[in-house]
């Protein structure tokens, strides 16, 4: 008999759901999908290609979704460098037909800034992203010398009636959770709040296996009295969910 070992997700309900649900599932485990995070396009973009003297030398994205916004929008980062969190942004980003420059070596906002340190001293930088980036991004490319400017593509909500693996937890019928930013972290527990067992829920989690994508979501969730057993080399969900499936049910993942 093997075991059935029961994960909550919460990404948005789309496409990264799907697959994260297809790659759970493939992994033995049982997913409980329960998205904590919905997209709301502000229709900003950044400005490039009007006027060269403004342009910015590098564009930095942070996001899958930004650049499918953007291309949507018909922009382009016309001269600028581009630089991208990761290669599945990347990825996306050579589908829309864009060159890109840079991807660091560790994807992640501190990632990020390591591998632009030293190229952008008295550059313009276009950081164009969610609203709830990290200041890692931001500060540590100033304190790099950039002259750094911010265009929000999207804000990042919780969905109405998200909340279902909150019970789940609190209820101890849950036996892994794969946290894949801060902000997951906390629209789980404000919806856990919603439902009158936040500390139950807490609870749970410290009986189950806690997975977090990086260390900002580590000290997000540690920050709230979770314990956090897992965090993936890489900050790639696939990482993610491997490891904590095995953590969960090490006899079961193969």
């Amino acid at each position: 008999m093997t075991r059935d070992v029961r994960v909550a997700v919460f990404r948005p309900d789309d496409e990264r759901m799907a697959r994260a649900v297809e790659l759970l599932d493939s992994l033995g485990a049982s997913p409980i999908p329960d998205p904590m995070l919905a997209v709301e396009p502000t229709g900003a973009v950044p400005e490039t290609g009007a006027d060269s003297s403004d342009d910015p030398a590098v564009v930095v994205l942070t996001s899958k979704t930004g650049v499918e916004l953007l291309a949507a929008a018909d922009w382009t980062p016309g001269d600028a460098a581009l630089a991208c969190i990761g290669p599945r942004t990347a990825d996306a980003a050579r589908d829309a037909g864009w060159t890109v420059d840079v991807v660091p070596e560790e994807y992640t906002s501190a990632g990020l800034v390591a591998a632009l340190d030293g190229d952008v001293d008295g550059e313009s930088v276009e950081v164009a992203r969610s609203d709830h980036g990290s200041d890692v991004l931001l500060d540590g490319l100033r304190e790099a010398g950039a002259d750094v400017h911010e265009t929000v593509l999207y804000r990042l909500v919780r969905p109405e009636g998200a909340g279902q693996s909150t019970v789940m937890a609190a209820g101890g019928e849950l036996d892994a959770v794969c946290f894949t930013s801060s902000l997951t972290v906390e629209n789980f527990l404000a919806a856990a709040a919603e439902r009158g067992v936040r500390e139950e829920a807490i609870s749970g989690l410290n009986r189950a296996v806690v997975g977090v994508i990086g260390a900002p979501t580590r000290e997000t969730a540690e920050g709230y009295g979770i314990r956090v057993d897992v965090v993936p080399a890489n900050a790639t969900f696939e990482e993610l969910a491997t490891a904590v499936v095995e953590e969960a049910a090490p006899t079961y993942h193969e």
